[in-house]
This record gives C-alpha cells, structure tokens and sequence, in this order.
C-alpha cells in the first residue's frame, strides 16, 4: 500500500491528539507501517494544534511533506486555512463547520474570512463539511467532535468496523464508549455536503 498522509488542525482543547492517536492504532492494528507526529503550539490558550499521521507498507518519516497530504481533518476552520500548503493536488478536506473567532478578531486587528468551504473548494480541493458538535451533541457527547471527524474520515479508508471499533474502546474512557461508538457512527454515515 502506497503511503496516506493524514493532517489534523485544529486548538488546544478539540482533541485533535486523541483523534490523530486513534487514527494511527487503527492503521498499527490494520498491518501497516505508522508514522505519528504530534506538534503544539500554546494549546492551553487556544493556539493552534497539529498532527500528522502515515501509514503505509513503508513509511520513512512521520512528517507530512508540504503538497502530500491525502487528508486534511479540520476542526476550526480557520486553522485548516491556515495548512493548505500541506495538501496534495485533489486532497479532501473534512471540515468542522466551527470557528473560533481569535482575539486579533474581537480587538479588531484582523478578519475572520469569510466561506472558508468554498475557499477550499476553489483551491480544486473536495469538501466534506460536518457539523461535528451538532452530531456530537445528538450522540450525547458534547465533546466528541473529534470523534465525529474520525467517523467521516473512516468512510474514505480501508480498515474494518472492527478494528475502528476496538480502538476507540481502547482510546477513550470506560463510561464514554457507547457515546463516542455512536459519534463516530453518525460520523460516518453523515449524509455530508460535499463540495468539488
């Protein structure tokens, strides 16, 4: 199998690092080689927060190459805008359709932009959008968007039921499995938007 590089951008707080590691057992468990790289900016507060995952029969280096990534899972918008120069040409974008507004915006030093969808779509990249914290919210796991983006994700890869099913059971507490099983379903039979 050629190698898939996976992005995930997103800020501190949305479990983008939960949703990278998930992702990487899943290929780990499914045979393959696996690369993972976790890098954070002041997460705390708000900044920006990155992973990149690969896998393949052989991966060398768990750094994404600017122009390889097969996948972008966004969950701020702004934040995937912000990692465009690390897609491939004709890469899909799983796009959280949530933003938070940064205080540069609230002072008044800079715009939020705006149809940030449709910038990607322009960019000749393919858009699913997900309004993960609605899904979330209606699987009763408010803070499992990460885990719906997985969901939508999932649906563009190869790995079995199974084994997405054993390593979200493994990945997340005891008492939140069936929330996150049914986020991550709900996530993957999304009837998504899909822009070209």
């Amino acid at each position: 199998m050629a190698t898939t590089s996976v992005f995930f951008a997103g800020v501190g707080g949305q479990g983008i690092v939960l949703g990278s590691k998930i992702l990487a057992q899943a290929a780990f468990s499914s045979g393959l080689m696996v690369k993972e790289c976790e890098l954070h900016g002041m997460a705390q507060r708000g900044g920006s927060v990155v992973s990149h995952v690969r896998f393949g029969d052989e991966v060398y280096s768990p750094l994404i190459p600017q122009g390889k990534a097969n996948f972008l899972v966004v969950m701020e918008e702004l934040e995937g805008l912000r990692y465009t120069c690390y897609l491939k040409p004709g890469a899909t974008v799983i796009l959280n359709t949530r933003q938070i507004i940064p205080s540069t915006v609230t002072q008044g030093n800079a715009v939020y932009p705006d149809n940030v969808p449709g910038k990607f779509s322009q960019m000749g990249y393919k858009v699913i959008l997900v309004d993960a914290a609605e899904i979330a919210k209606q699987a009763g796991n408010p803070k499992g968007e990460n885990i719906v983006l997985i969901g939508a994700l999932s649906s563009q890869l190869k790995f079995t039921e199974q084994i997405w099913n054993d390593t979200i059971r493994q990945s997340v507490p005891p008492k939140t499995i069936d929330q996150n099983i049914d986020s991550f379903i709900r996530g993957q039979q999304i009837s998504a938007k899909t822009l070209s």
